[in-house]
Order: C-alpha cells, then sequence, then structure tokens
C-alpha cells in the first residue's frame, strides 16, 4: 500500500511526436534538471517508478520522467517481458527519448538519461542518437550495434554491472568490458563500475523487486553495492546536469 500512496505523486502527461502521442509519468520540482528513466523490460511498474521517486528526491532534486514505451502494456513474467521487449520498435523507442528529453528541457534546464536493463541499453544508444542528451547513467545493459555504436557517444555516460549478470551478449562482465573500450575511444568522460558478488537488476530492491529477482534464480542482495552505485549516480548526475 505504501507503494501505491507514493506512486500518487506521479503526475501523467502526453507528449507529442511525429505522429503519435505517448504517456509519460512525472515526478519532481517543475524547475529542477530533468532526468529520463528507462524502464527494464517489464515495462512501467512499481520499480520504475520507485527508481524515479528516489531520483527526483535525490541531491538538489530532479524532475523524473518515465515514457511509456511499451505503450501501456506490462509484463507480469518473463516470458511476457521477453515478447513485450522483442516487439519494440527501437529507433521508435529512441524517438520517444528524444520527444522526452526535449519535452524536459523546455523549462531551460539540463537533461540526463538513465535506465535499468533494457532502459539501460537504450540509455546508452539515446548518448550516441540525441543530441540534446547531458549525461547517461545506464544500468545492466548494452545496445545492439545495429542500433548504436559506443564508440560514437556525445555525452558522458556512467555505467554499472553486477559481476555475476549471465546475460551474455548484453549485460554480463564481457559485455561490460566491451563497452568501456569504446567508451575509451569516444574520448568523451566515461566510467564503467563492475560490482562484486551482484547479479542482473541488482538495484531492484523493495520487496515485490526482490521476491521477482529470486523467482528467476537471482538470489544475491547487497545493499551496500546499491547504496555506491546510487551514490556514483548522484555524483555523476549532478557533475553534468547542473547549471552551473
Amino acid at each position: 500500500m505504501a507503494d501505491a500512496t507514493a506512486h500518487s505523486e506521479f503526475k501523467k502527461v502526453q507528449i507529442h511526436r511525429d505522429d503519435t502521442t505517448f504517456d509519460a509519468y512525472v515526478v519532481g520540482k517543475d524547475d529542477a534538471p530533468g532526468i529520463v528513466v528507462l524502464q527494464e523490460w517489464w515495462g512501467v511498474d512499481f520499480e520504475i517508478k520507485n527508481h524515479a521517486l528516489k531520483i527526483a528526491k535525490m541531491g538538489p532534486g530532479y524532475r523524473a520522467l518515465i515514457p511509456d514505451l511499451y505503450r501501456g502494456k506490462v509484463g507480469l513474467d518473463v516470458a511476457e517481458a521477453q515478447h513485450l521487449m522483442d516487439g519494440l520498435d527501437w529507433q521508435g523507442a529512441i524517438k520517444d527519448i528524444n520527444a522526452s528529453v526535449s519535452w524536459l528541457k523546455a523549462n531551460g534546464s539540463k537533461a540526463g538519461v538513465t535506465g535499468f536493463c533494457m532502459g539501460g541499453a537504450l540509455s546508452i544508444a539515446s548518448a550516441v542518437l540525441v543530441p540534446e542528451v547531458d549525461a547517461v547513467v545506464a544500468f545492466y545493459g548494452v545496445p545492439s550495434s545495429e542500433l548504436a555504436d559506443p564508440s560514437q557517444v556525445k555525452a558522458p555516460v556512467q555505467a554499472h554491472f553486477g559481476e555475476l549478470d549471465n546475460f551474455v551478449g548484453f549485460s554480463d562482465v564481457t559485455s561490460a568490458k566491451s563497452l568501456e573500450e569504446k567508451l575509451k575511444s569516444s574520448g568523451v568522460p566515461y566510467e564503467v563500475r563492475i560490482y562484486a558478488g551482484s547479479a542482473h537488476a541488482f538495484m531492484n530492491t523493495s520487496p515485490d523487486g526482490v521476491k521477482r529477482r529470486k523467482g528467476m534464480g537471482l538470489t544475491d542482495e547487497d545493499q551496500a553495492a546499491v547504496d555506491l552505485a546510487w551514490s556514483r549516480f548522484s555524483s555523476w548526475m549532478g557533475k553534468y546536469l547542473s547549471s552551473s
């Protein structure tokens, strides 16, 4: 019930791009720097809203915006989530992110992008493909080479991965190291952080999030790693989104 009460803080807005309109969920101060918060493969669910709420209240405060990339659909189990992600129009998602960043920047502030899992991959892609992005923090996801080449990022990128992540080619340690090499060649500021003893989606710490992870065989819990990652997130976004 606490989640439901907290999530009532969100305001639903509609954002236009090309010949389509999509819903987005906004929380935080209107005049604060903006951060687009990109969903995991589940869709816009309780956990991505938990993350956006935390971000909105971090440091000096941010205006966090979650675009609904799945247009209202939410995966309730792994099979559904996989089906939804497989059906995603990734180029269309980049256009949604571009429109979301522009919407946030309409108040004259800077705007960053962050995302988790599928959203992590999209956030790195946005550093390549969305010129208005000022900073990116990505959690356990790397875009396909067809979508974006991380050596071409234009905005500073910080990326977080779990050492035990076994999503091969997407968020495992080999993918993280490959990403680091590409970011190194971009000439743009970057950090790649790997957390010992942590698996995929280690930032999901709500009771329901932990239960869902355990259902996927992900039993690691390390609050110190989560706190460290959020601290690094706060430093990165604070550095690149401050108005000074």
